[in-house]
């Protein structure tokens, strides 16, 4: 395979159907995919559900979501969802180091449900998330949903403990919504359903694959992608086996650009001889059989010591006509040229008008940045000047009012798609919106019609707390926040507490809630801390004028 990687300049597989989050392309849908995950995860317990078509790319969207997870959040990841009742619980409790203790007469479901509770008990009262994530949830039992319902039951007096993510196919929606499992699916409180990519992202798809493996240029003829759409649908398993292929077929005819006809040649190998009118045929097995023997063959032709060559290295292509070229997706325009900065310089900053709004956003909190090609690439920038990101993918104007941060909306156009805006203003006038040049002023009723009701925002959290609640022991959080609510209001005690958040502090805390029209949990969360930070700081970017 090294021969093959060498050939086109490539330090690693691009094409490969293992889940490597590494390779996510950040498609429109994989972007509300996780949103929708991190609206569930924000929730306070309950059931989320992911489900899409065979390779359409939910196990790399989990696993890149699982990747990112905060500290706080314990994660018991179950692969094998062909399990009894008492097999899933002991999975379950193996993933998150729950020791058993032995026999005593009780059955064993009763023994690892009542070890569950115990530890999910201790793990709220630390402050963290008990997270399940169970893959292939279709093939789930009546029995085990059940069970794992009746998990979802537990719970203190103010918070569910536990989370319960179920990855599956189209079938788990037919599952769930037996009548028997209707206490289940009344307590999923995020859904979301994969689809394949779409046509237009289909190039940005490739590219970005081979831009991650390493490859200088674009190695596949613009004219391909109609062709491959067609024959793969937009289902990205069967675009890496076809491109894979193709790659391969390239290389026995020491070509360097895939052509169509190399892309059919190779669907033919994966998919068989007749035209694709649905996307998830198998391919047939006298095709890898064939593929073993050209690789063989390969490898004795190319003689021994080739596989020890290190790649060529590859001159900087042209970004302005190549017409498979890439681009990461901005979000408010098609993709198109990509362009790779300079290795040995740093980017200089745009002089003209920048047109993305994550660039504009960032712009208000003092970021400078040169056009940001991706949501990822938006979220790593903020992270290393000290912000954090939030979506909200079903908000309401009420939650915007509250988090009074500028922030991006996505708004239909007249020609009937999104287009992502900048919202930096909501005053009695309405809500301004920006886009580069174009700026809109919307009454409530047009922006009400038009937005799509999600919401990506910046905050920057305090370095001295995460989250408190009560029976937490950290002196120093204990003391800024003490400090916080006496800017805000100079009455207001200096508690002596020993450096826990006694019952005392959190009654502070929920009367500053109770002021400020927040939710009065007594828990000093995001939504506490935003407020606190508009309340103290006078250089944050806010929404509604002379709200500090």
């Amino acid at each position: 395979m090294s021969i093959y990687l060498k050939h086109f300049g490539l330090v690693r597989e691009p094409f490969s159907i293992v889940p490597d989050p590494g390779f996510l392309y950040p498609s429109n849908h994989h972007r509300q995919a996780v949103a929708h995950l991190k609206y569930g995860l924000d929730r306070e317990g309950g059931f989320i559900l992911l489900t899409g078509e065979v390779g359409t790319g939910k196990t790399i969207l989990t696993r890149t979501m699982l990747k990112r997870l905060p500290a706080h959040v314990r994660v018991a990841y179950v692969l094998n969802s062909k399990l009894e009742v008492s097999d899933a619980l002991a999975s379950i409790c193996d993933e998150l180091s729950i020791e058993l203790p032995s026999s005593s007469g009780l059955s064993f479901t009763k023994i690892c449900t009542d070890a569950l509770n115990q530890d999910l008990l201790q793990a709220h009262a630390q402050g963290k998330k008990t997270l399940i994530v169970i893959e292939e949830a279709q093939n789930l039992t009546a029995e085990v949903l059940e069970t794992l319902r009746l998990l979802s039951n537990l719970e203190t007096h103010t918070h569910k403990l536990l989370h319960i993510l179920l990855v599956g196919q189209p079938e788990l929606l037919e599952v769930l919504a037996q009548k028997e499992l209707r206490q289940l699916n009344q307590r999923v409180v995020s859904r979301f359903h994969l689809l394949p990519l779409d046509k237009d992202d289909l190039a940005n798809y490739v590219n970005h694959r081979l831009h991650r493996a390493g490859a200088k240029q674009p190695l596949f003829d613009g004219a391909c992608m109609s062709m491959l759409y067609r024959l793969t649908k937009g289902v990205p398993r069967l675009i890496n086996l076809v491109c894979q292929h193709s790659l391969l077929a390239a290389y026995s005819t020491e070509t360097r650009t895939i052509t169509p006809k190399l892309i059919k040649q190779a669907s033919v190998e994966i998919l068989g001889e007749q035209t694709l009118s649905h996307p998830l045929i198998k391919y047939w097995p006298h095709g890898l059989a064939a593929m073993l023997l050209i690789i063989v063959a390969w490898l004795i032709a190319a003689g021994p010591g080739v596989q020890n060559q290190e790649p060529s290295a590859g001159r900087e292509p042209s970004a302005q006509k190549e017409p498979s070229a890439y681009k990461e997706p901005s979000a408010n325009q098609e993709p198109s040229a990509y362009k790779e900065p300079s290795a040995n310089k740093k980017p200089a900053l745009t002089q003209t008008p920048n047109l993305n709004p994550f660039a504009e956003l960032l712009g208000l909190w003092s970021v400078a940045s040169t056009e940001v090609y991706s949501q990822e690439d938006f979220i790593a920038l903020a992270e290393f000047q000290g912000l954090q990101s939030q979506q909200i993918s079903d908000a309401e104007v009420i939650d915007l009012e509250i988090i009074n941060r500028p922030g991006i909306v996505r708004l239909e156009t007249q020609a009937g798609y999104l287009k992502s805006y900048l919202l930096t203003r909501i005053d009695q006038l309405g809500f301004t919106v920006t886009n580069g040049s174009d700026t809109q002023r919307l009454d409530g009723q047009a922006f009400r019609d038009r937005w799509s009701r999600s919401f990506i925002y910046l905050w920057r959290p305090p370095v001295e707390v995460e989250r408190l609640a009560l029976g937490d022991t950290d002196a120093r959080a204990l003391s800024w926040l003490q400090t916080q609510l006496q800017k805000v209001d100079q009455n207001a005690e200096a508690i002596i507490s020993g450096g826990r958040y006694t019952q005392a502090i959190a009654n502070q805390v929920l009367r500053f809630q109770r002021e400020q029209e927040i939710t009065a949990d007594g828990v000093v969360g995001r939504e506490t801390l935003l407020r606190l930070n508009q309340l103290t700081q006078t250089d944050i970017p806010l929404l509604t004028e002379g709200s500090n």
